[in-house]
């Protein structure tokens, strides 16, 4: 079944008028020809009529036996779920499903007492990371279980990230303290390489894995790591002129770009050798994200600016966008929306012309580098699913999810809510 689709931004011709609008002369129609007419619109109401007639199709739903407040998670047949054991909401267990049918597989106590807040699958693994608070200490650490079983592995101090080798990188402290790095196998949590909390960092990534780290001083030298081994490929001294204090450094693409000094000035700088590339004053940064082939600052002052990664030079700014990124080849804005919704745009990367306006949704993905998924609160109640094209500027309705209250997470041809008994259903998306 292919669903209406709404389209945005993008212009159509008119049907083409007839050449000859004049009258035309034409026989009178035969006996034959009315018996022939007759004879079809019988057949189509007797189409008409079955069709009414049929029972709708069954939408295939199920009812996930998740209780109200959990975080879950979906991995292919697999539906994880964090769960409180009792009063206490730091004492929490993970628990598994096997979907479809929601059938219970195991579930295993988490060692700390924690706030959790992250779910990771890794070789075989379920990388649970979250911020202890228990009197075992403070800070965020990852507990290992076994996917088949729900068996602990192993426990680290620090959130993870995979290394392009298959190993894990963890790394603990930040919100403002410095940041300490260690390399583990994921199988059992051997220890490869570490770092002490005595930087900040950065990461590089190889598609979806860590490829090089940056460990940067606010008034000391900075360095580029090998991420497997540890090995610093390059290092120099990258404070503003004048040696005041580095605000930030952010790893984008190839680049390594800095904030600092006064008037605050952003530098670019190879990632190879750390050699300068060039540096424009811009005021005090926010963040810097890759929008493909430029550069995106948002600034104290509420701009967006898109500046060319090469030379630096600005191609366009704006105050009426909140933040953007790359996707399939376009750059997509944000604006602010209603509620917990985003409005989304597609610009131009190079001009900032708007090319088309694709509505206000909340945003899933499907897997890594796949289709956009969006939801908001349909009129008449449930949850209205679309499909976002960014390259067409279009969005496509899927489906409408009728007891759901807008808490989904999108899964290959499913979409997983919540419902407003605080339950959780899995809904299968129709083509």
């Amino acid at each position: 079944m292919t669903g209406p689709v709404i389209d945005l931004g993008v212009l159509r011709h008119g049907a083409e008028p007839d050449p000859d609008p004049s009258p035309r002369l034409s026989r009178p129609p035969r006996a034959n020809g009315r018996r022939l007419r007759c004879a079809l619109v019988l057949l189509l109401v007797l189409v008409t009529l079955g069709a009414a007639a049929a029972p709708p199709p069954r939408r295939a739903v199920v009812t996930l036996p998740v209780p109200p407040g959990a975080d879950v998670l979906v991995d292919g047949d697999l539906l994880l779920s964090i769960e409180s054991t009792g009063a206490s909401t730091l004492r929490r267990r993970l628990a598994a499903y096997r979907l479809p049918e929601g059938v219970p597989l195991w579930q295993a106590p988490l060692s700390a007492e924690a706030r959790y807040w992250g779910l990771t699958l890794l070789d075989g693994m379920v990388l649970v990371t979250g911020y202890e608070i228990g009197p075992g200490g403070r800070g965020t650490l990852t507990i290992a279980l076994d996917r088949a079983t729900g068996a602990y592995r192993w426990q680290q101090p620090g959130s993870g990230t995979e290394l392009a080798d298959g190993n894990l990188l963890l790394q603990s402290g930040g919100e403002g303290e410095p940041v300490g790095l260690r390399v583990v196998d994921p199988c059992c949590g051997t220890v490869r390489w570490q770092v002490p909390p005595t930087a900040d960092v950065e990461i590089q990534h190889a598609g979806q894995r860590a490829n090089r780290v940056v460990l940067y001083r606010r008034n000391g030298p900075t360095e580029v790591r090998d991420a497997a081994t540890g090995a610093v490929l390059a290092r120099a001294d990258l404070r503003p002129p004048g040696q005041g204090p580095l605000d930030f450094a952010q790893v984008l693409g190839d680049l390594l770009v800095t904030m600092g000094g006064e008037p605050s000035t952003v530098t670019a700088y190879g990632l190879d050798r750390l050699d300068r590339r060039w540096s424009v004053t811009v005021g005090p940064v926010e963040f810097a994200t890759d929008c493909g082939v430029v550069l995106c600052l948002r600034t104290g002052a509420n701009e967006l600016w898109a500046i060319d990664p090469t030379t630096g030079v600005t191609r366009w700014r704006s105050d009426r966008w909140r933040w953007g990124w790359s996707y399939d080849g376009r750059l997509m804005v944000s604006a602010d929306g209603g509620g917990p919704l985003e409005r989304y745009l597609v610009l131009d990367a190079l001009t900032g012309r708007q090319l088309a306006d694709l509505g206000q949704w909340q945003l899933y993905q499907l897997g890594v580098g796949g289709k956009l998924l969006g939801t908001r609160r349909h009129p008449d109640a449930g949850v209205l699913v679309g499909e976002l094209d960014i390259r067409a500027g279009t969005v496509r309705v899927r489906d409408v999810v009728p007891a759901a209250t807008g808490e989904c997470q999108a899964i290959t041809g499913n979409l997983l809510c919540a419902t407003p008994d605080g339950s959780y259903q899995l809904w299968a998306l129709p083509d």
